[in-house]
């Protein structure tokens, strides 16, 4: 019996290894047609947009059918589908549609994602406002790119945008940045403070996650006008013609074009500089229109481009504008010369700005004419006389004439007094602004140790003309401001009874009136580092014929008599007629702008 006993246990064993055998067969034929089935419902709705079955993601995830055809519930774990193309809901289908608080929303800061601090592919939550970052495939968002792929680079783009295609410098492979995947920054913002409405920097467009579903509504075309502002020409053409107050989410009112400027730590000389570039009528006309400058690469020109438009624009949600982004920009291009940290002069940062902007504007070519060249720029004709100065005339036996483009008009003030007067006090002397263009009449004898003695004349006359008043000395231990006061005439500043005003092509003299339309004016003793912002500035609006002063976020209206009672340092006249360009120079273009000479820093 024992034999018989061990011949049908071993027939046993047989039967059940090949049970076993036939079960693992069956059982990964199951799983290869479960992911087969997972697989084509991915692929059906990357094409039409539908969501994939919970049969698929449950038979893909192992869930197992009962004889009913319905899953156990208990051993199944469903994920939320993500895919970068996302169905499309209209407002009233979208039930957080109503959660967007706008008054969280500030655009006025670099787009960064606060989390990872790239700027790549950055949503910004409609809710808390914060900048998000949603990355792609690879990790896109810590690898370095180059430059935006082609259409086909080692993998098929075909189904994607070549918009949010970019090429991998670490594994040489395009990379795709688009969709909102399950682990992004952003998704995972949506589960934990379960704020729902995101809206992509780049295009505007709004999606709702986790359900990853695109938002189309028009109740959020304001959101996206705050954050691309756009202008059409009768718009622009309507700004100097309409009285316009807009009042903001808070109640506040405020003007388009005269808003606050926030001051970060010391950049008020900067916030003085916008404001009075943002009333010259042409740079404002030039920078309102995007397509004017679109084929330009600079970061400058096209952050000063944002913030004029942000200054102009009606539909802003509070009444003030950040100029952080346009700041950056201004550190990058001037290797931190200018800061937001430390004090600065207005009238060397105006100085260059201007050529700054028209170097980027003309591609380099200082010859080429610009909008900052065609507004502001002047020519004088210096004459020095023989045997003065190192340069050129030191050695000349006949006086040298040279022909100098400027920007702006370098002013000398009279020297301060010694002495106190009869009743102890220090006498404040005033000076007629007529005295100070004196200087420019072909007769008065500039002397200059390096320079030389040298004559000055007005050869053409700019649109725009910029006057520099000369307060602050530096010598050997600190800075000195002359506090002499200048009387200027707010409306109809006649040249002529200053210097000689050129003739036109026609023979006749060129039209010299000046209205002013901006005083910036310094405060407090020179050098100042701490305590309030030395420098304001008296804004002209002349749709309202009232003036304003600006400092910082504050704007107050201001009494046209205060304003000639001011300090002031920097001031901008505009012609009552425009000038017509002149062609001195047959054939050729102007050379590049300058200012007339350097100003000394007051810090």
């Amino acid at each position: 019996m024992a034999p018989e006993k061990r011949a049908a246990a071993q027939a046993a064993d047989e039967h059940t290894d090949a049970a076993a055998k036939r079960v693992k067969v069956e059982s990964g034929s199951a799983d290869a047609g479960a992911d087969a089935q997972a697989t084509a419902a991915v692929k059906t709705e990357q094409q039409d947009g539908s969501s994939v079955p919970d049969a698929a993601v449950d038979m893909k995830h192992g869930g197992v059918k009962t004889e009913d055809g319905l899953d156990d519930e208990d051993d199944v774990i469903r994920l939320p589908q993500s895919s970068s193309r996302s169905s499309v809901r209209k407002g009233h289908e979208c039930p957080y549609l109503d959660t967007i608080l706008r008054q969280n929303l500030d655009f006025d800061f670099e787009k960064c994602c606060s989390v990872t601090l790239s700027p790549i592919n950055v949503y910004v939550c409609l809710v808390c406002g914060k900048y998000f970052q949603v990355k792609g495939i690879h990790g896109a968002w810590s690898h370095g790119f180059a430059r935006p792929a082609p259409l086909l680079q080692l993998v098929d783009v075909s189904n994607h945008s070549t918009d949010n295609m970019v090429w991998c410098c670490c594994c040489t492979s395009a990379v795709c940045l688009q969709g909102r995947g399950l682990n992004t920054q952003a998704y995972t913002h949506s589960l934990e403070t379960s704020h729902h409405m995101f809206m992509k920097l780049d295009n505007g467009k709004v999606y709702c996650l986790p359900d990853n579903y695109e938002v189309v509504d028009r109740s959020l075309d304001d959101i996206r006008a705050v954050l691309n502002p756009a202008y059409t020409q009768e718009e622009v053409a309507k700004l100097d013609t309409d009285v316009t107050w807009v009042r903001a989410l808070d109640g506040s009112e405020y003007m388009p074009g005269l808003v606050g400027l926030n001051n970060m730590k010391a950049n008020d000389y900067i916030n003085v500089v916008i404001q009075v570039l943002a009333r010259v009528n042409p740079i404002r006309n030039f920078f309102l229109i995007p397509s004017n400058y679109a084929g330009r690469r600079s970061l400058l020109v096209n952050r000063f481009g944002e913030l004029i438009r942000k200054l102009w624009n009606k539909r802003n949600f509070k009444g003030q504008v950040s100029p952080h982004e346009f700041i950056q920009a201004v550190m990058a291009a001037s290797k931190r010369r200018f800061t937001i940290e430390q004090q600065g002069d207005p009238v060397d940062f105006w100085s260059w700005l201007l050529n700054s902007l028209h170097m980027d504007l003309t591609g380099g070519k200082p010859k080429k004419s610009s909008i900052v060249s065609r507004t502001f720029q002047g020519e004088l004709e210096v004459t020095t006389l023989a045997g003065t100065g190192k340069g050129k005339a030191a050695t000349a036996t006949e006086d040298v004439v040279e022909p100098v483009p400027f920007l702006l008009l370098g002013l000398e003030l009279p020297p301060t007094p010694l002495f106190k007067d009869a009743l102890e006090k220090n006498i404040i002397p005033q000076v007629p602004i007529y005295n100070l263009l004196a200087k420019f009449n072909s007769t008065t004898i500039s002397d200059d140790i390096r320079q030389g003695r040298r004559k000055f004349r007005v050869t053409r006359l700019p649109n725009f003309l910029a006057l520099h008043f000369k307060r602050f000395t530096k010598n050997n231990f600190y800075i000195e401001k002359n506090p002499t006061l200048v009387t200027f005439p707010v409306k109809s500043l006649d040249l002529r009874d200053a210097l000689p005003v050129p003739n036109g092509s026609n023979g006749q003299p060129l039209p010299s009136k000046y209205d002013l339309i901006a005083n910036v004016m310094h405060e407090g003793k020179a050098g100042q580092q701490t305590g309030t912002a030395p420098y304001r500035a008296h804004i002209h609006r002349s749709v309202e014929k009232a003036w304003y002063e600006v400092q910082d976020l504050v704007v107050l209206d201001v009494l046209p008599q205060m304003v000639a009672l001011s300090e002031a340092y920097f001031q901008v006249y505009q012609c009552q007629q425009s000038q017509q360009p002149q062609t001195a120079t047959k054939g050729k273009e102007q050379g590049p702008p300058q200012q007339q000479q350097q100003p000394p820093q007051p810090s």
